[in-house]
């Protein structure tokens, strides 16, 4: 098996490091100036224990690929993208490729199985930095991270035992899960965090606004009718595996959400989390005025309105609460007659 890495961002090269470190066939699909550091310089990684350079192969395309039996695609690209790269990865591959989606939303694996055959799913709870063209960080003291792993929609086949064997092997936690959707569901209601963590100060007390985020999250979910993990369950199979650690005295520079604006990325995966939950909201008629509110704020931070950690808390929660007087399931009511 080889495992080509596409959209390589933090998530993906840590994977790619640690696989190649074991002597794993391992092949990053990469971009910009991160892929020219890569490939002339090769991928700084570092942990709280160790800090190498690896000569890791990078391509910038999937057109690059000399394609063949045995490669399995894992995509870590922010899902904004996903629809894109899949078009171009089918043009050269085909439609049999395995295609997994180690990727935040619910969306990716949908949008996969319209083109290929093999689509799985896979939770991803990593710590990862990437700041830095060629520079990625991953902070977590113990487990590398947690990495379960389905067919989509549903099952467990040789593919994924076998990708589970390689990531626990340098580390994961990784295990088969028949429903994995139903994880990703829950990981989906843990990330409408992320956008809160680029809007407001670091240090500061959201916990409000978050458990609104999340209380409006599972509202919605129940009323389509979507089965996800409970906390207890998400809990449980956390339990004390990801403690992370300091690299040279620093801690982790925040969510990937908060990351993609350090680097001056100028789009978001925003609607591809809170934005679901807002979708999800207009379809049944519940108002989900947290998650709107967080989406309109991460999108315009991505345009380059405002500034990333500058908003607090309660000018945020008086901003919600307009926004709750003024979209209310009666608005979506009036609007569908």
């Amino acid at each position: 098996m080889r495992l080509i890495i596409y959209g390589a961002g933090g998530i993906g090269c840590v994977l790619g490091a640690e696989l190649f470190e074991r002597g794993y066939d391992v092949l990053l699909i990469a971009r910009g100036a991160h892929l020219h550091a890569i490939q002339t310089t090769g991928l700084h990684y570092e942990t709280p224990h160790r800090a190498v350079t690896l000569k890791v192969p990078a391509v910038g395309h999937p057109s690059e690929v000399d394609f063949r039996d045995g490669d399995v695609v894992l995509m870590t690209m922010k899902s904004q993208h996903t629809l894109d790269a899949l078009e171009e990865l089918y043009k050269v591959a085909g439609d049999q490729i395995p295609v997994i989606s180690g990727q935040n939303g619910v969306r990716n694996e949908a949008m996969a199985l319209r083109r290929f055959a093999h689509v799985y799913g896979m939770l991803v709870h990593l710590p990862a930095d990437f700041l830095e063209p060629g520079i990625v960080l991953m902070h977590s003291l113990r487990t590398l991270g947690i990495m379960d792993m389905g067919c989509y929609p549903r099952g467990v086949d040789d593919c994924v035992v076998d990708v589970m064997a390689a990531l626990t092997d340098i580390g994961c936690s990784a295990e088969p899960v028949a429903d994995i959707m139903r994880w990703k569901y829950a990981k989906l209601v843990f990330n409408l965090n992320n956008a809160l963590a680029a809007v407001c100060p670091r240090g500061s007390n959201m916990n409000a606004i978050r458990d609104r985020l999340r209380q409006e999250g599972r509202t919605v979910l129940d009323a389509a009718g979507i089965d996800y993990a409970s906390e207890a369950e998400v809990d449980a199979r956390h339990g004390d595996l990801l403690e992370n650690g300091k690299i040279r005295g620093v801690g982790r520079s925040g969510t990937s959400t908060l990351q993609s604006l350090k680097r001056g990325n100028t789009d978001s995966e925003i609607d591809y989390i809170n934005g679901e939950i807002v979708q999800l909201g207009r379809l049944h008629g519940i108002a989900t005025p947290a998650n709107l509110v967080l989406q309109r704020l991460a999108n315009g931070l991505a345009r380059g309105v405002g500034e990333p950690n500058a908003m607090p808390p309660e000018d945020l929660s008086a901003l919600i609460d307009r926004a709750a007087v003024a979209v209310t399931p009666d608005w979506f009511r009036r609007r569908d007659g």
